[in-house]
């Protein structure tokens, strides 16, 4: 489903390589785990693959489903199945998550050349994902992410994902800021939505997220490379040992 081959990156503003011939798979229906020091270039490629500014591609390559997606503008990635959960998600005041959430399902229909849904079929859609989701309904008449807990704003981008059914999700440290309690309950939220044609990658610094979303696939990443594949044990390596000896032997 995503594939990454060799992929090189540098900041746009300044000749510092971030990302140098990173190449990586994940088929339809698994999750991938990316774990690895800080300056890894973990979240720099969470934001290459969505197409934020401040980057440049050198090099290398990166396709959804077979079609490039380094030449396709934001919009068109998410029109085609790809997702990002951000670290920190931004408060979008004065605009209603019912609102918001309408809004953006309709521009991606639009986009595939879709019906848009009616306002009847969306609210029935967007209360009985809610409620599959364990969400408050009062959450969907606030506005975006304002005044929302650390683990409200992270079960909120759950419900996106739920709404815009992507192929490729891609969570960026969204354990980042939460306890143990809103970590478990984004993780079951996670857990809900895998499916034999969606794939995730969930991007973390700590096996305990780990525990609660499964992943298929663990990969080490430093110095801008997947320096080791495994499977969920190398998780659990990472988490007696460090990263120290991984590194060194990638290097």
């Amino acid at each position: 489903m995503l594939e990454v081959t060799n992929l090189h990156v540098k900041l746009e503003d300044e000749d510092k390589e971030i990302l140098k011939g990173l190449t990586l798979s994940v088929p339809a229906s698994q999750v991938h785990a990316i774990m690895g020091p800080n300056g890894s270039g973990k979240s720099t490629l969470s934001y290459v693959l969505s197409g934020r500014d401040g980057y440049v591609v050198t090099q290398g390559e990166a396709t959804l489903d077979g079609k490039d997606l380094l030449e396709s503008e934001p919009e068109e990635r998410a029109a085609a199945g790809l997702f990002l959960a951000f670290q920190y998600p931004v408060e979008i005041p004065g605009v209603g998550n019912m609102t918001f959430l309408r809004t953006a399902m309709n521009a991606q229909r639009k986009a595939r050349g879709e019906d848009e849904l009616s306002s009847g079929d969306f609210l029935r859609l967007v209360r009985e994902r809610a409620k599959a989701l364990d969400i408050d309904a009062d959450m969907l008449k606030r506005p975006v992410n304002v005044g929302f807990s650390g683990g409200e704003k992270k079960r909120n981008e759950i419900l996106q994902m739920a709404m815009l059914e992507p192929r490729m999700c891609i969570l960026d440290e969204t354990d980042s800021g939460l306890d143990v309690d809103a970590m478990r309950l984004v993780a079951d939220g996670v857990n809900a939505l895998r499916a034999p044609d969606r794939a995730f990658l969930v991007i973390t610094h700590y096996q305990r997220l780990l525990d609660h979303i499964r992943p298929d696939v663990v990969h080490i990443m430093a110095d801008g490379r997947i320096v080791r594949t495994g499977g969920p044990e190398l998780a659990l390596e990472v988490e007696r040992n460090g990263y120290a000896d991984i590194v060194a032997e990638g290097a």
